[in-house]
C-alpha cells in the first residue's frame, strides 16, 4: 500500500481552538506506519470559544444558538484544515469535531454530540471527510470515549511492562497496557477543566500558563476530600466524562462546602485532584510507567504532583517514541480516520459489542476512489522517519 497524507482535526474540552495534525501514513505487513509531518493549532475566532462554553450545561442552549455554533465551528475546521494542508496537499481530512454534550446516565453512554458539520470541511478542501467517529462506538454499546485506546494499543503493542498511556487535556484519560491482558481505557476525571475554570472565575485569564499560580499554593485538604468523593472516581470502567459533569457550577458548589479558598490554593488543590484520581487508577494495575499528552504537558506544577503521585512508576512523554505530546489526539483522528478509509474496525474498549468502522464520510470534489480492502488485522503502530517520495496530495484543492 502506498503513502496516503491524512490531516487529523480536534477541539478538545478546553474548547480554545483546532488542533490540526498532518500525518503520512501507509500499511505494511499488518502495521501502520506514521510520519508525523507537521502540526498547527489555530484558536477559535472572536467569541467562539466563550460561546461554545457558554452553551454548556447547566446553561441552556436554543436549536438556533447550536445550530450557529454548529456552523461557526465547521467554519473554523475548514479554515484549520486548509491552512493545514498549505501547497503540499493531502488526500483525506478526519475530523473528530468539538463535543459539546456527552450523555451518560447510570454507567451507560446515550448519546453524544459533536459539532461542525463535515460538509464545510469537504467543500473548503475538496477531499473526502471521515467524521462523527464516536457514535457507532456509542450505538454498539460502547462509549464512544476515550477513542486514544486505538492508536495507544497499536503503537504500545506487547508491552514488556505495564505501561499506561495518559492523555491530560480538559479530562484525563488512561490507557493501561499490561503483558498478556486487553487494553482497559477510560476517562479518570478532570484534568485541565477544572483548573481553566478556576482560573477563569478567579483571574479571569483562560489558564493559569505554566502552573505559575498552583505553584505559589497549597493542597486544602478538606477541599480536595469533597473533590474525592464524586461518585463518578469510584465507578468501574468502561465510563467516560466531560464538562457536562465537570464545569464551573460543579466547583463552585464544592467550594460551598468549605472555608474559604484562596485562589493560588485553589489551583494547588485541583492540581493535587488530578494528579491523586490518576495515581488512584494506575496503582492498582501495577503500572510501571505513564506516557503522558495532551495540553496539560506544559504545565510543569501538573506533571511534577503527577510525577510524585505515581512513584516508582516512570512518567515520561510520547515525545519519547517519537510522537508529539502536545498534537497526540490531533494524530489520533488521522488515524481513525485512515483505519476507517481502508474498512478497518475500531475497538475503542470502551464497551461496545466488538469492533465496528468508526464515522461516516462525506465525499469530496470528486467521486469517492475506494481502497482495496485490508486483508489481516492491523496488529501495530510504528512511528517513522519522513518518506523521501511525495505523500499523497492527488485531491487536494490548488
Amino acid at each position: 500500500m502506498g503513502w496516503q497524507r491524512v490531516v487529523g482535526l480536534i477541539s478538545g474540552t478546553s474548547m480554545d481552538g483546532v488542533d490540526a495534525a498532518v500525518a503520512d501514513l501507509r500499511l505494511r505487513g499488518g502495521v501502520v506506519e506514521m510520519v508525523p509531518v507537521r502540526h498547527r493549532v489555530t484558536p477559535y475566532p472572536g467569541s467562539l470559544g466563550a460561546d461554545l462554553r457558554a452553551a454548556l450545561p447547566p446553561n441552556v442552549c436554543t436549536a438556533e444558538r447550536l445550530c450557529r455554533l454548529d456552523t461557526e465551528v465547521g467554519h473554523a475546521f475548514a479554515a484549520a484544515a486548509v491552512a493545514a494542508i498549505g501547497a503540499g496537499g493531502a488526500d483525506l481530512v478526519s475530523s473528530l469535531g468539538q463535543t459539546v454534550f456527552h450523555w451518560v446516565e447510570a454507567g451507560t453512554c446515550r448519546g453524544t454530540l459533536q459539532l461542525g458539520q463535515p460538509a464545510w470541511i469537504a467543500e473548503a478542501t475538496g477531499l473526502p471527510v471521515v467524521a462523527d467517529l464516536r457514535a457507532r462506538d456509542v450505538a454498539a454499546g460502547g462509549h464512544g470515549a476515550p477513542l486514544a485506546v486505538v492508536l495507544d494499543r497499536l503503537l504500545l503493542a506487547d508491552p514488556d511492562t505495564t505501561t499506561a498511556a495518559l492523555n491530560l487535556g480538559g479530562i484525563a484519560n488512561v490507557t493501561i497496557l499490561a503483558p498478556g491482558l486487553p487494553a482497559l481505557a477510560f476517562d479518570t476525571g478532570p484534568a485541565n477543566a477544572l483548573l481553566d475554570a478556576a482560573t477563569r472565575l478567579r483571574t479571569g485569564a483562560d489558564r493559569d500558563t505554566g502552573g505559575a499560580l498552583a505553584a505559589r499554593g497549597s493542597v486544602r485538604h478538606d477541599l480536595l476530600d469533597v473533590l474525592l468523593a464524586d461518585p463518578y472516581y469510584a465507578a468501574p470502567p468502561p465510563k467516560s466524562t466531560g464538562k457536562e459533569h465537570f464545569h464551573a457550577h460543579y466547583l463552585a458548589d464544592a467550594l460551598a462546602r468549605v472555608p474559604d479558598v484562596g485562589d493560588a490554593d485553589l489551583l494547588a488543590t485541583l492540581v493535587a485532584l488530578t494528579a491523586t484520581t490518576v495515581a488512584r487508577v494506575c496503582r492498582p494495575h501495577g503500572v510501571r510507567r505513564v506516557l503522558a499528552s495532551g495540553g496539560g504537558v506544559r504545565n510543569p506544577v501538573l506533571m511534577s504532583a503527577l510525577a510524585a503521585a505515581l512513584a516508582p512508576a516512570e512518567l515520561t512523554t510520547t515525545d519519547a517514541l517519537g510522537l508529539p505530546a502536545d498534537a497526540k489526539e490531533a494524530y489520533l483522528a488521522a488515524l481513525l480516520g485512515f483505519l476507517t478509509w481502508h474498512g478497518v474496525p475500531a475497538d475503542p474498549a470502551s464497551g461496545a459489542d466488538g469492533p465496528r468502522l468508526l464515522g461516516s464520510i462525506t465525499p469530496g470534489r470528486f467521486p469517492a476512489r475506494w481502497p482495496d480492502p485490508v486483508a489481516g488485522p492491523v496488529r501495530g503502530l510504528r512511528i517513522v522517519d519522513p518518506v523521501p517520495e511525495p505523500a499523497g496530495g492527488s485531491r487536494a484543492r490548488p
